[in-house]
């Protein structure tokens, strides 16, 4: 089963969706703003991606908390993940043992439909 993480509202979490259905795959999806994650269930995407990927630095909820002026290093943007789900990259797709970042149709069809 895959999991979808996100916001309702976010055009790329819509695709990723899009993108499930158009191909008949099973999804779940949870939006992160209605349920916060846990920070273990950050943690385990952080153990899969680089964070520099999964931490959306050009959002607005990145703006609006000026983290751009705390120079945060890994642990840091962690440790603000675990804090504000919005900090996110959307979506997170989680399959198998596996974590993708962002929408991506060509990575999707390789990844998901096999």
């Amino acid at each position: 089963m895959i999991n979808i993480y996100g916001i309702k509202t976010c055009s790329t979490v819509r695709k990723a969706i899009k993108f499930c259905k158009d191909n008949g795959l099973e999804y779940n999806f949870i939006d992160f703003r209605a349920e916060p994650l846990e920070c273990s269930k950050v943690k385990y995407f952080a153990t899969k991606v680089d964070i520099n990927l999964l931490f959306n630095n050009r959002g607005t909820k990145y703006r609006d908390l000026k983290l751009n002026d705390l120079n945060l290093d890994e642990d840091g943007k962690l440790q603000w993940l675990c804090k504000e789900n919005m900090l996110l990259k959307r979506p997170v797709i989680e399959y198998d043992d596996k974590v993708l970042i962002s929408f991506n149709e060509e990575l999707y069809k390789k990844e998901l439909l096999k």
